[in-house]
């Protein structure tokens, strides 16, 4: 049965360049269309987090050694990823539908997501972006920029940004639009550029919001039937990397939250998609399901063969 579904990609899995990225999305494009062909309904969101850190970095040492050179705003950086991740997406997705001979287009929309000024993740920055550095790297950035660095899983050094929870998706009524029509969508990029209201209408903030969540409430505007998380790992797993690690098949949000209180979910890795599901499934109108699993199993998981069936 077709299923109207949201997709949430890893910006670390789009490469730490533009040509491997390239490279990438032809893999992802072919599962993505695979779904497709299912007669699923498809909508994408991605993070940015390694990209728009680097665009950042880049930005602020182009600024400071020319002076013709502008100063480029946190948002700005977050909607230029947007952009070139949505066009090697789509570019990806929409050569794969015409290898394959299916009559749909995919298309990238620039995406902003309310959040609320007084939120907390504003005094308490979490959500780590760009580059893996050495501690001695993190230290000399740091210096210079006056940035805030954090171990992050065993792989190194990087950069926190303020994270605040999505309220609203600005764009959803044209991206209904665009799913309405038998299209296919990518959106929320980088969780989406971070805008606050005021009297004057939106404006945008120096923030990065968790692309799992901010793809959780697209989700539940869109009334969709799943979510699913894509990560590196087939299933999610308590003990994790430990001798006595177990994958779990099915995830309850009681047992989700036992195991959250417990500590077993990394706070920047798979916490949030945790998270993410469980406000999906809890806060759905319809009898819907999160799964959270690797790109290749995707469609097995659909099919309840793997993954992690995450469910009330």
């Amino acid at each position: 049965m077709a299923k109207r579904i949201v997709i949430a990609l890893g910006g670390n899995a789009l490469g730490d360049s533009p040509e491997k990225q390239l490279q990438l999305v032809k893999n992802t494009a072919k599962s993505i269309v695979d779904l497709i062909k299912e007669g699923h309904e498809i909508m994408i969101g991605h993070g940015n987090g390694p990209q728009v850190g680097m665009i950042n970095l880049a930005m602020e040492y182009a600024s400071q050694g020319n002076v013709n050179t502008p100063y480029m705003p946190f948002p700005e950086c977050g909607a230029m990823s947007q952009g070139y991740i949505g066009y090697h997406l789509q570019q990806a997705i929409n050569n794969e539908l015409k290898m394959q001979n299916i009559d749909k287009i995919c298309s990238t929309v620039i995406t902003e997501v309310v959040v609320n000024k007084d939120d907390e993740g504003f005094s308490n920055p979490t959500k780590p972006i760009g580059a893996f550095y050495s501690k001695e790297e993190s230290e000399k950035i740091s210096k210079e920029k006056g940035y805030t660095f954090i171990e992050d899983s065993g792989r190194g050094y990087r950069r926190v940004v303020a994270s605040p929870k999505p309220v609203e998706i600005v764009e959803s009524k044209i991206i209904k639009n665009i799913i309405d029509g038998g299209n296919i969508v990518i959106t929320v990029g980088g969780g989406g550029v971070p805008v606050i209201k005021t009297d004057l209408g939106l404006k945008g903030v120096p923030a990065v919001i968790d692309k799992d969540l901010s793809s959780a409430k697209l989700a539940l505007e869109l009334e969709a039937d799943m979510l699913i998380i894509l990560t590196a790992v087939e299933k999610v797993s308590i003990n994790y990397n430990k001798p006595n690690q177990i994958d779990l098949s099915i995830l309850t949000v009681e047992d989700a939250d036992k195991y959250i209180k417990e500590g077993h979910f990394a706070k920047g890795s798979m916490l949030p998609k945790v998270e993410a599901c469980k406000n999906f499934i809890v806060n759905s109108k319809k009898d819907s399901i999160a799964i959270i699993t690797s790109l290749e199993k995707a469609a097995e998981a659909i099919e309840g063969k793997t993954g992690t069936i995450i469910k009330k």
